[in-house]
């Protein structure tokens, strides 16, 4: 098993036992077993999943950092969003207002690059929410 704590600004999201994880590193997807090698990557924007008691369960994650030592995983995050807690109409709402934000932007402009990374947190919210229950 693997110790997973998952961790925000705002305080601890998670502190249980898993079978394995999976998190989105700036290099690609990346998954951890038991055994694993001691490691620190870099995680971007995107959906994070563990395996517990044979359910997958997903997590929205804003950018941040992963350790991984002696079967110990914690994950740094600005932000952490469990799928059966998004407000999915919020997050559409979100995409809505980056997308419009967009239209109206020039790739120069210095908040086209914020509107970007909105709208990206938006759709992985997005996917996220959907994949609840599974």
């Amino acid at each position: 098993k693997l110790k997973l704590e998952m961790i925000t600004p705002y305080g601890e999201i998670l502190a249980t036992e898993v079978d394995d994880v999976v998190a989105p590193g700036v290099m690609g997807e990346f998954g951890v077993l038991p055994g694993h090698r001691s490691m620190l990557a870099l995680l971007q924007v995107g959906e994070f999943s563990y395996l517990q008691k044979g359910k997958r369960n997903f997590v929205a994650v804003n950018w941040g950092y992963v350790d991984v030592h002696q079967d110990r995983v914690t994950v740094m995050v600005e932000t952490a969003e469990p799928a059966d807690l998004i407000d999915l109409e919020r997050a559409r709402r979100a995409m809505g207002r980056a997308e419009e934000a967009l239209k109206k932007l020039s790739d120069e402009d210095k908040e086209y690059k914020l509107m970007e990374a909105a709208l990206a947190r938006a759709l992985i919210r997005i996917q996220v929410a959907g994949r609840r229950g599974r």
